[in-house]
Formats: C-alpha cells, structure tokens, sequence
C-alpha cells in the first residue's frame, strides 16, 4: 500500500513537472519570476502541509456532523456525512501531496542542475 502510493506519488509529481510551465510575468517587467531551489522545496513542503491540515480539517467537519446526525437518530445522514469528510480528506491531502512533491521535485532538479 506505502509502495503503491509513494509511486503514484513520483509518478504525478513527474507528470505535473514535465507539464510547461505558465508565464508568471511581473508587473515591472515581462521576464517570468524564477525562483531559488530552497523557495521550491520549502513551498513543496508547505503545501503537503496545507493540504494534510485541509485533509484533517475535512475529516472533523465530516466527523462533526456525522456525530450529530446520529445523536438526533438520522443513521443515513451520519453515513452521507462522514463518506463527504472521507472523500474530503482524500482529495485534500491528495492535492496537496501532488502540488508539494512537483514543487520538491523542481527545486531538487535545480539543486543538482546547479552543482554540475
């Protein structure tokens, strides 16, 4: 399962890498900014970390309600409640592990580009 998705990982971050990059222009100028390779892993990092605080706090929301659907004896509801916190969860933390591993990936493909 850790296999699975740590490949699934590489592989999207792989993909989302070799996508061309958007034109992000300044206002001054109409050079496109470039970053460092410590911007690129300390940004990929705080995204997994938004996307694993986003993903927690979709399962407490979905937990939340679900809990209350049962104390007020609506089991369907509950259910339908903490299946959208799973689904949620999933998505979040999915998001996030993807935009934050092409972001690790990136700056550590400039780290090395730049030793050599």
């Amino acid at each position: 399962m850790k296999r699975a998705f740590l490949s699934a990982t590489i592989c999207l971050a792989g993909i989302a890498y070799a996508q061309e990059p958007v034109s992000t222009e300044t206002s001054r100028s109409s050079q496109p900014v470039h970053t460092s390779a410590k911007h690129d892993l300390g940004t990929g990092a705080g995204d997994i970390g938004k996307g694993a605080a986003k993903g927690a706090g979709s399962a407490a929301k979905g937990t939340g309600k679900a809990a209350v659907d049962l104390v007020t004896l609506h089991p369907i509801n509950a259910a339908t409640d903490l299946g959208k916190g799973a689904v949620g969860t999933g998505k979040n933390v999915g998001v996030g592990t993807a935009k934050g591993s092409a972001k690790i990936l990136r700056g550590t493909g400039k780290a090395i580009k730049h030793l050599f």
